[in-house]
C-alpha cells in the first residue's frame, strides 16, 4: 500500500469528516450543497480504490465482498457522525471556554462509547466477511481499515487542542 497516496486520501477524509458538520467548519457553510456531495463521493470512491487495489479479490470474492463493504461503510458513517458531534461539542466548549468537569465526563463517556461501537462493528462484520473471503483476506481488509482509521485519527488528533 503506497502510504503517501493513502495519506493524501485520508487527509481529504479528515476534511470530509470535519466538513460534514456545519458547526465544525465555516468553509462548509460557504460551499453549495452539491459541491459538498461531490467531495464526499470523491473521497468515498478514493477509499474504495485503495481497498480494491490492496485486496486482490478474485471475481467470485468481489461479488460477495463489495456489498458487505458498502454496508460496513454505511454503519461506519454512523460512528463517524458521532465523532463529528463529539468534536463539535468539544470545539464549542473550547472556543467558549465553557468546558466543565460535568461536560468533560460526558465527552469521555461518549469517546469511549464510540471506540466500543467501532470495535463492535468490526466484530459484527468479521464473520460476515468470513463467509465470502478466506480468513487471510478478512484480516487484510481489517488491516486496511485500521490503517485508514489510524491516519484519520492522527490527523484529527493533531488538530484538536488539549483541554485547558
Amino acid at each position: 500500500m503506497r502510504i503517501d497516496f493513502l495519506k493524501k486520501i485520508m487527509g481529504a477524509a479528515v476534511v470530509l469528516i470535519l466538513m460534514g458538520s456545519p458547526s465544525l467548519s465555516l468553509a462548509a457553510q460557504d460551499k453549495p450543497a452539491d459541491n459538498m456531495q461531490i467531495l464526499r463521493d470523491k473521497i468515498k470512491a478514493d477509499k474504495k480504490l485503495v481497498v480494491a487495489a490492496n485486496m486482490e479479490l478474485t471475481e467470485s470474492e468481489a461479488k460477495g465482498f463489495w456489498s458487505i463493504y458498502e454496508q460496513y461503510q454505511k454503519d461506519l458513517q454512523k460512528i463517524n457522525q458521532r465523532m463529528v458531534n463529539l468534536l463539535g461539542s468539544y470545539a464549542d466548549d473550547y472556543r467558549n471556554k465553557s468546558l466543565t468537569d460535568e461536560k468533560a465526563k460526558k465527552l469521555i463517556d461518549e469517546a469511549l462509547a464510540i471506540e466500543r461501537a467501532e470495535a463492535g462493528l468490526k466484530s459484527a462484520y468479521a464473520p460476515k466477511l468470513g463467509k465470502v473471503l478466506p480468513a487471510t483476506k478478512v484480516l487484510r481488509y481489517l488491516q486496511i481499515e485500521n490503517k485508514i482509521r489510524a491516519v484519520v485519527r492522527y490527523d484529527i488528533a493533531s488538530g484538536v487542542p488539549l483541554v485547558r
